[in-house]
């Protein structure tokens, strides 16, 4: 049901931002798109997949061995959960497939999770704050995201740098959240100290991490600055990089099916000064293609991961 009501929600905000722009304008955006940019920026999943499965394999704890095509499967096969579960549990599961295939133990691989989507919120929250801090010219409204995003960012690199810090962050969370997300927080809490104990155990990996997880969302976000050549549209850099991670935190809003709708028109909403409505929206299409296109190329692979699962399952039953 919760699925239905997030796809009824972003249909329901495309149908108001294409009742407000001319169908054959859009169509003539694409028809006139760059033939090189075009399949050069929808190409980017490729590199974007496999330094993303790399980062997965660097993860993983000594003495425990992950190949590069079976990182690969698990980031494509959570790309296709993540499509149709809500709120990214896709990659909640891609902890239990670890589990499963006896990479690690469930407590663990729970951790390397978390701590691998850490990475990713932060990484797009410093780029962000970075761009935000030299846009110009900012309104009220900018200055009060970049000040909502730095205390983000500050707050993130808190809970992972502190683990006193995050236990007080937790027990305050568990103290004021409504009484069914509590017994989840705790057991967050749990493993996100697991996490902290393991990472900061080896300050040299946890370098080679951050660092692999800032230049990944580098290149996230050069692939939409691409998206907006191959429309043949201009936005300086810069200003990219302030504008389109705000555009992915609004796709991040637990209201829609994958992001789609809030991402859109948040994409036409911050790019009005340099894309006429027609282009923002062409935009958003490409830019749900970024999660499109890694689902399509993971449908092989998480039919194989199911029938896994039901393997173990009905050996369990038996």
């Amino acid at each position: 049901m919760k699925r239905l009501i997030s796809i009824a929600v972003s249909l329901i905000i495309l149908g108001v931002i294409y009742s407000k722009i001319d169908f054959p304008e859009l169509v003539a955006v694409f028809q006139n798109s760059d033939r090189v940019w075009m399949p050069v920026s929808l190409g980017m999943v490729v590199p974007l997949t496999l330094f993303t499965s790399w980062r997965l394999q660097q993860l993983m704890p000594s003495g425990s061995r992950l190949g590069f095509f079976e990182a690969n499967r698990l980031i494509l096969a959570a790309s296709v959960l993540n499509m149709v579960l809500p709120s990214k549990m896709g990659d909640i599961a891609k902890a239990y497939f670890m589990k499963q295939r006896g990479h690690l133990s469930g407590t663990l691989s729970l951790s390397l999770v978390i701590f691998e989507k850490a990475c990713d919120l932060l990484s797009l929250l410093l780029w962000c704050v970075f761009g935000l801090l030299l846009y110009q010219p900012k309104d009220w409204l900018f200055w009060l995201m970049t000040t909502a995003v730095g205390m983000g960012l500050i707050l993130g690199i808190c809970l992972l740098a502190s683990r006193k810090f995050a236990y007080f962050f937790f027990i305050v969370a568990r103290k004021i959240a409504p009484k069914k997300m509590r017994s989840k927080l705790e057991t967050m809490q749990g493993s996100w100290g697991d996490m902290h104990d393991y990472f900061w155990r080896d300050q040299r990996q946890l370098l080679k991490i951050t660092g692999t997880s800032i230049f990944i969302w580098f290149l996230h976000l050069l692939q939409i600055w691409f998206f907006i050549l191959a429309l043949k549209a201009t936005t300086p850099f810069l200003v990219n990089l302030a504008l389109s991670p705000l555009a992915i935190l609004a796709g991040l809003l637990p209201l829609t099916f994958a992001g789609v709708g809030t991402r859109d028109a948040a994409l036409v909403l911050f790019y009005q000064d340099y894309l006429d409505p027609a282009t923002a929206a062409a935009l958003g299409l490409l830019c749900t293609s970024r999660y499109f296109l890694p689902a399509i190329g993971g449908l092989p692979f998480l039919s194989q991961f199911l029938a896994t699962v039901r393997t173990i399952k009905g050996s369990r039953d038996t």
